[in-house]
């Protein structure tokens, strides 16, 4: 019998311990944001979102298997994981269906006028507005063509937009009208009508939108960071906003989080803030327990066929 540490990021039915306990896996539930203060050493598999940010994975002596209950993997111990042969898989396409859909919910949002309409409302006042923005003919760069960039293309193609993708190699991928490596990054912001950032959080990405690149951009044109707050120098992108030369901005992430109080990125109409939650969704439980149930059973070490 194998033992599994599974935080409380997710509840697991009792149905779904069941058919853990039918492959051999005894499952033990502890926090996910604290220190586990048990015996480290009996588990073989972790499932876990930050359990490594309070626990040290050193403590996991007997560690074959990881499976991340998220599709960023920055906070974990990936040399520690590499050298130590242990199997790590994250929550990819968990998240991409709902991450794309608030994301562009959020430019419909800014373009449809939504916050005006619902403060109009509100107050029972009847405006009318002939001039709203289209998503229809829009120049879309997503920055990051993996599965949530490519979730995003499929449904910006869907309002008939143009999708640019940049990725670490050009190529062809699935959604995109075409998809160009990082190093076009400066030619194509001039072009983007919405630039979209699904990137991972390295010091290759760190603060890679910056004051040159957002001068680069269309005055008219909206940004769009559901993925690390540190993509993004927020000061610059701030000054941006403030001054008009750039229109709007959907924002899930931040440089600190929460937000804190006193950031002028509150108070911007021209700006909508979410708490770092577009991925929340009601199918998100399934979908998890889908891609785990998955891994285990084509697991090479667990050997569970």
């Amino acid at each position: 019998m194998m033992r599994m540490l599974v935080t409380d990021t997710w509840e697991l039915t009792g149905q779904e311990r069941d058919w853990l306990l039918e492959q051999g896996i005894e499952v033990e539930i502890c926090r996910d944001d604290a220190p586990y203060e048990g015996d480290a050493s009996r588990f073989e598999l972790v499932a876990c979102k930050f359990l490594f940010s309070y626990t040290p994975i050193e403590r996991f002596t007997n560690l074959k298997y990881i499976q991340l209950y998220m599709a960023g993997f920055d906070h974990v111990p990936m040399d520690y994981i590499r050298e130590h042969g242990i199997e790590f898989h994250n929550a990819r396409d968990v998240y991409s269906i709902p991450i794309a859909e608030f994301a562009i919910g959020g430019v419909l949002a800014l373009y449809k006028k939504f916050r005006d309409f619902d403060r109009e409302q509100r107050t029972r006042q009847w405006n009318v507005r002939r001039y709203l923005g289209e998503l229809y003919g829009k120049q879309v760069l997503i920055a990051g063509a993996g599965s949530i960039g490519a979730a995003f293309a499929r449904r910006f193609r869907g309002f008939d937009c143009h999708v640019t993708g940049l990725a670490r190699t050009a190529g062809e991928r699935d959604g995109f009208d075409r998809v160009y490596a990082m190093d076009r990054l400066d030619s194509c912001l001039k072009d983007a009508d919405i630039l979209v950032l699904a990137l991972p959080s390295n010091q290759e990405t760190y603060h890679i939108i910056n004051e040159r690149r957002l001068a680069l951009m269309k005055p008219e044109a909206v940004l769009v960071n559901i993925c690390r707050g540190a993509v993004v120098d927020e000061p610059a992108l701030v000054d941006a906003l403030q001054s008009g030369r750039l229109a709007g901005a959907v924002l899930d992430a931040f440089e600190t989080e929460p937000l804190p109080q006193q950031s002028p990125l509150w108070d911007m109409e021209n700006v909508i803030v979410t708490p770092h939650t577009s991925y929340g969704a009601e199918n998100n439980h399934r979908r998890i327990i889908e891609v785990m149930n998955r891994n285990l059973l084509s697991s090479p070490i667990l050997g569970l066929r």
